[in-house]
């Protein structure tokens, strides 16, 4: 069937902004492509899920980041925080066996503590209206084997009501995760929390009402799930033909958009967009991209190492707090993303400080090579919570902690 093609993608982060307009064009018949992988018999984690949490990681390092990436966003999650017996079954599948019941206790004693925060202005807990997103910026492996790993995250999360007066407040956190290889999967066998480095709000973004993250309450919207699992070319491998397939493509092409070597390295530009553009918009769009991205290396003056030439290195994260289907098919889709992005330049200049935006957007996507492949990247309004509370930004050159290729989450 025909697809529009326009492709409009809007990347938001503290001056980083990539505008992207295409015209319309139908979308080809499907045709072979080389970097498109056959489509897995098992995606990995995000295929299969047990009470609710993605299970089946590969035994590799991107596995173990994609097992904690999904475990932080899971214990951020709504139905954890609010109800006791789901979040006592999620603990049981995310955790060892040894420290399920001490983990158990400590997540009791955590969601009691945020009842606070989902309560938002309100005199009771409406566990239908309440706002709790977790997006993961980044993802630092501070030690790995096949039989342990320990990951250290940067998150960001949302929390609050939908109804009321009080939005709900952005927060940011540090968060490890230690996991040990047990029944064949990866879990968890301790983790800890702490304050994580603030990213102060982009100024031209102002702060939304409460009624207005009604679509993201938990019956609205899903959790972004991420698996680890790369095909050949480097990039996610082949996605289902689902509705959760697509909204795997959906949120891969977001994040990828939302990478410092989408500005800064051409050849992997290049080789993202041909793994995840349809082939109807992809050279329109190749071209468009090479002309954004020289201008953003040239206004910064960044090398080809995305480094400034005093040293200062460019950050750039793109994080999915909630996935929303629009309208699905078998042929085409559409999903509506509500992310988080922070970009600057981590370095001696306060002015270039790494800040951060709230954006929602339309990605359509079509069945095409055998997976799904975006025809069009729609920013809508945003959806802004309230700042951290009371809390200071962090110095730009701390964000340089964050801010490395290697310190990228995994994809979806």
């Amino acid at each position: 069937m025909g697809i529009a093609a326009g492709v409009v993608a809007a990347v938001t982060v503290a001056g980083l902004i990539v505008t992207l307009t295409v015209g319309d064009d139908p979308a080809p018949a499907p045709a072979a492509s080389a970097l498109a992988d056959p489509a897995p018999k098992d995606r990995g984690a995000g295929s299969r899920s047990a009470d609710g949490v993605p299970v089946g990681y590969a035994r590799t390092e991107a596995g173990a980041k994609a097992a904690a990436a999904n475990y932080a966003t899971v214990s951020g999650s709504s139905r954890f925080l609010v109800a006791k017996d789901d979040r006592h079954r999620a603990v049981a599948v995310m955790t060892t066996q040894s420290v399920a019941p001490a983990a158990a206790k400590e997540a009791d004693r955590v969601a009691g503590r945020a009842v606070t925060d989902l309560k938002g202005d309100n005199a009771k807990l409406d566990p239908k209206q309440a706002i709790a997103r977790t997006g993961v910026l980044g993802a630092h492996t501070l030690g790995f084997d096949i039989h342990k790993a320990t990951i250290r995250l940067w998150t960001t999360t949302v929390r609050g009501s939908a109804t009321g007066h009080a939005t709900p407040k952005a927060r940011f956190q540090s968060v490890t995760v230690n996991l040990v290889w047990e029944n064949n999967d990866w879990k968890m066998s301790g983790n800890s929390s702490g304050k994580g480095l603030v990213a102060p709000i982009d100024t031209r973004q102002a702060t939304n009402v409460t009624r207005d993250f009604a679509d993201y309450v938990p019956a609205g919207a899903k959790d972004p799930v991420v698996s680890g699992a790369v095909g050949k070319s480097g990039f996610p491998s082949a996605y289902e033909r689902s509705e959760q397939g697509a909204r795997a493509a959906a949120t891969s092409a977001v994040t990828l958009y939302g990478d410092p070597r989408f500005f800064t390295d051409t050849n992997w530009r290049h080789r993202m967009l041909a793994a995840t553009a349809a082939p109807s918009v992809l050279e329109t769009v190749r071209a468009e991209t090479d002309s954004t991205a020289r201008l953003v290396t040239e206004r910064r003056a960044l090398g080809e190492d995305g480094k400034t030439v005093d040293g200062g290195l460019l950050v750039t994260r793109t994080a999915v707090l909630g996935v929303r289907p629009v309208t699905y098919s078998d042929q085409a889709a559409s999903i509506e993303l509500w992310a988080a992005s922070v970009g600057g330049v981590a370095g001696n200049d306060e002015t270039q400080r790494p800040q951060i935006g709230y954006q929602r957007m339309k990605v359509d996507l079509s069945w095409v090579d055998g997976t799904w492949k975006t025809t069009a990247l729609t920013p809508s309004e945003p959806l802004v919570p309230s700042p951290p509370a009371a809390e200071e930004a962090a110095p730009a050159s701390s964000f340089a902690d964050v801010g490395g290729v290697s310190d990228a989450p995994s994809l979806p």
